[in-house]
């Protein structure tokens, strides 16, 4: 090789070698962490190593050791779902793929010695390589670049899904748990209530239909009792489950009562441009369509020539003659290996990126007019959980203790009978509940409309096609 052919080389090799991507340092995490923290102002880590493991233990454990709040609760999920993690793995292996699809690819050498007669000997080699793949490594890299960040996407989908999913179980656990006490409150009222009318039934005070009707109103109250039991088990434990807990961190306090109502409901002006401009979902389909339209174009561009390879080879001949005297040939040639189009002209493939294309242009089509139409329920939800919620508190409940008071009053008086006290106690406590109903679903409308502003449904998995040339080969020989 002569000194302009090794300098020629070199540079070649140089400017590959320059267009390879490097590894980030946090596994592509940088984009991801700054998304979440501006959206909802938490951290989302990568648990990379032990000491990562150990700081967030600590941090975990400190946020546990107090009243876990809602803000609170999120971030022990982002620190502590494995699942989460799991989430950032598959980013991981999605930036090893880019770094992958980065790298030209690797020479072939084989190595060769042929005996033939016992006067002659053939030692070669050839160094092969992939010209195609070569040539479409810009396209190919700018493909992969394309597809990582759509993971970087996807990470924050999921664990913007996830902080929503953390909203609604705590909110739900804690409305079982205020539900509970409500009853058990109640409960002991009857009780109390029940044990009087006893002690009046054997003095003859009370007959035995209104001691009856005490006894099954307070034995009513205990099946409610129990069924609230059973909810506040049943959601602490998909809290539990979002939080990524056992052990002994189970043991942790939520507040006794749900957030207040606030004094007046967010206004959100044009809230179908919020969903479409902040929605992870419909950024996640437009970066699939651009990457498809690029794989389109490579599938098209290689529709023809799918495969080409070139062979540079080297042979040395040895030859005995009869009188014993050697001569050696050097021989070098080319070869160069194709697929030729004769059944296959690549057009099932040039269809299959047209038809994968547009699949993916109708899929961000559709889902963006879901996406204004969620984002208007969500909305009118909001407000209308609110409206609702007010309603109980401000009309119903007073409503509710003036009426229970007057009658209460009348009892007292004598003027009616345990029969109504009761009607009105039911009452009193169904509408109770129901208010608490009404503020739990008010808290989970805001969660449910941060999730139609920026989470979105399901993100469907990436629809691009394999790009890699198939592996046959027809060699020529020189």
């Amino acid at each position: 090789m002569t000194a302009i052919s090794r300098t020629v080389a070199v540079a070649v090799i140089g400017l590959l070698a320059a267009g390879c991507a490097k590894f980030t340092d946090d596994g592509g995490m940088a984009p991801v962490t700054d998304s979440i923290r501006r959206e909802i102002g938490r951290d989302a880590v990568k648990l990379s190593s032990p000491e990562d493991m150990r700081r967030a233990r600590e941090r975990v454990q400190a946020l546990l050791a107090e009243p876990l709040s809602e803000d609170s609760a999120v971030q022990v999920a982002l620190l502590n779902n494995r699942g989460l993690q799991a989430a950032y793995n598959d980013l991981g292996i999605s930036e090893a793929e880019y770094v992958r699809t980065s790298l030209p690819p690797n020479p072939a050498i084989t190595v060769g010695r042929t005996f033939g007669t016992f006067n002659f000997v053939e030692v070669g080699f050839q160094l092969v390589g992939n010209l195609l793949a070569l040539a479409t490594l810009p396209r190919r890299t700018e493909i992969g670049k394309r597809e990582f960040e759509e993971s970087r996407y996807r990470a924050v989908a999921t664990t913007l899904s996830l902080t929503v999913d953390v909203r609604r179980a705590y909110i739900r656990a804690i409305a079982a748990q205020q539900r509970l006490a409500l009853l058990e409150q109640a409960r002991q009222n009857a009780d109390a209530s029940a044990q009087l009318m006893k002690q009046l039934g054997e003095t003859g005070g009370a007959n035995k239909l209104d001691q009856a009707r005490v006894t099954a109103f307070y034995a009513d109250l205990s099946a409610h009792v129990a069924q609230a039991r059973l909810s506040v088990a049943s959601t602490r434990e998909a809290l539990n489950r979002m939080l990524g807990l056992w052990g002994s961190d189970l043991i942790y306090k939520l507040p006794a009562r749900l957030p207040a109502l606030p004094a007046a409901a967010n206004a959100v002006a044009e809230v179908e441009v919020e969903a479409i401009k902040r929605r992870v979902d419909l950024i996640i389909l437009r970066y699939e369509i651009v990457t498809l339209a690029k794989s389109a174009g490579f599938v098209n561009a290689t529709r023809y020539l799918s495969f080409l390879e070139l062979g540079l080879g080297y042979r040395n001949e040895v030859e005995t003659n009869d009188a014993g005297e050697q001569s050696s040939k050097n021989r070098y040639g080319l070869e160069l290996g194709i697929v030729i189009p004769i059944f296959d002209t690549g057009e099932t493939r040039v269809v299959t990126a047209r038809e994968i294309y547009m699949r993916a242009v109708n899929r961000l089509v559709e889902r963006s007019v879901n996406a204004r139409s969620e984002a208007r329920v969500a909305y009118t939800t909001y407000r209308a959980t609110y409206d609702i919620a007010r309603f109980y508190q401000s009309r119903i409940l007073p409503l509710r203790r003036q009426i229970s008071a007057e009658v209460l009053l009348r009892y007292n008086g004598m003027l009616v009978d345990v029969f109504e006290v009761l009607i009105e106690e039911r009452e009193r406590i169904a509408a109770n509940i129901a208010s608490l109903d009404a503020l739990r679903d008010y808290h989970l409308a805001v969660a449910d409309l941060e999730a139609a502003l920026i989470v979105g449904g399901t993100v469907p998995p990436s629809g691009v096609i394999n790009t890699t040339p198939p592996p046959e080969t027809i060699p020529l020989g020189f």
